[in-house]
């Protein structure tokens, strides 16, 4: 194998499949990074077994080839060198690289060693906006929760229809759903649980692309590809594991009535929470009460260790009963909520002391969060 690159293509596709080749003792080949030149392309690519990146860019190659190298050496010396031409050599196991004064050689591995990234078949097409999906996910993959009793909860589930997608997740305290729209789908519901770091590595690594991400499907794998521009060549693969299971039937958590229904205003909402959080102690509860009268809510803490804490924010309040309400929350479940929604101001639907209550964006029916609120003792 031998080519020439651009330091920067080079370190952009090292940075992105490098994500996932960690340390692993019982396998070391997956510390490692595959080099692979075929025709014009390299290819560059890094599993962990459930989560598997490719990349390609244009090269000049003089000669095909591929190689596995260590994927931490040889990130941190290429990012190191000049942003010029490297020219790329390998024979008998060993990875010459040269850069204007820089000469280096990295000691290698054969290809054959390296696992095979499967391939998933072309049953169908999905087509999104990267960042409208990734921005997506990003409102909901934090409420995933790792639970060996129910791996389904461990995950972000996607749930397509004929004219759009559901993303959610649940931790059994609270839940959100982001409803998207995608620009060419299946015409047909299926569903799939993807794993909350693999949503999390998609977040990361498209975000900052504003083209269409394709999704190919199969019974236990996933496949989100970025396209080259102006081209069908795809840029970046990212193949994923999908957890096993049924997610639970969650429509029935999230109310369709309300008792008191506030419109508050999110950014002193945020900050009065923070400042009674100062005194919620390790149950970090703090107190909302509804008062009509005053046309607000008292947002109350106290610790008998440190103090207490009383703030008063006007909202506005419509009621279907005339009774006060004073409902305990987890203070860090309420701000989580309120710090993935974008508008100014949030619909906040409370339903008594143990019913749960749904924090949405005012003008936007897209998105919901649902929290459950502490049981008074």
């Amino acid at each position: 194998m031998k080519i020439i690159i651009l330091k920067e293509n080079l370190s952009k596709g090292l940075n992105i499949v490098g994500r996932v080749a960690g340390k692993n003792l019982t396998l070391p080949i997956l510390n490692n990074i595959l080099i692979s030149v075929k025709k014009n392309f390299l290819n560059l690519s890094s599993t962990d077994l459930e989560l598997g990146i490719k990349y390609w860019t244009l090269v000049k190659t003089e000669k095909e080839g591929e190689i596995t190298v260590p994927a931490k050496i040889l990130m941190n010396f290429v990012n190191l060198l000049p942003d010029k031409k490297i020219t790329i050599d390998s024979k008998n196991q060993d990875l010459s690289i040269q850069c204007e004064e820089y000469n280096t050689k990295i000691k290698g591995q054969s290809s054959e060693e390296f696992p095979i990234i499967p391939a998933i078949e072309d049953n169908g097409v999905i087509e999104m906006n990267s960042s409208v999906l990734c921005e997506g996910i990003s409102q909901v993959v934090d409420f995933a929760t790792m639970n060996q009793a129910r791996p389904e909860l461990s995950g972000v589930c996607f749930n397509f229809q004929k004219d759009g997608l559901s993303l959610t997740t649940t931790d059994s305290f609270r839940l959100a759903e982001k409803k998207l729209r995608f620009e060419k789908g299946l015409n047909k519901a299926l569903s799939f649980i993807l794993p909350q770091k693999s949503a999390r590595e998609i977040v990361n690594i498209l975000s900052e692309y504003e083209g269409k991400v394709k999704m190919y499907i199969s019974a236990n794998q996933v496949l989100f590809e970025y396209p080259m521009a102006e081209t069908d060549h795809p840029e970046i693969q990212i193949v994923s594991r999908l957890i096993e299971g049924e997610y639970p039937d969650y429509q029935g958590i999230i109310p369709k009535k309300f008792e008191t229904q506030l419109v508050i205003e999110k950014d002193k909402f945020i900050n009065q929470i923070k400042t009674a959080s100062i005194f919620s102690g390790k149950s970090n509860e703090v107190k909302i009460k509804v008062d009509g009268k005053k046309g607000g809510i008292e947002i109350l803490s106290q610790n008998p260790e440190l103090g207490e804490n009383k703030s008063f924010l006007p909202v506005k309040i419509n009621q279907n009963n005339s009774e006060e309400a004073e409902i305990s929350f987890n203070y860090r479940f309420l701000i989580d909520g309120l710090n993935n929604i974008k508008s100014k101001n949030v619909i906040m639907e409370l339903n008594g002391e143990e019913g749960p209550a749904l924090v949405r964006p005012e003008g936007d029916v897209n998105y919901l969060y649902v929290v459950m609120p502490i049981k008074a003792s």
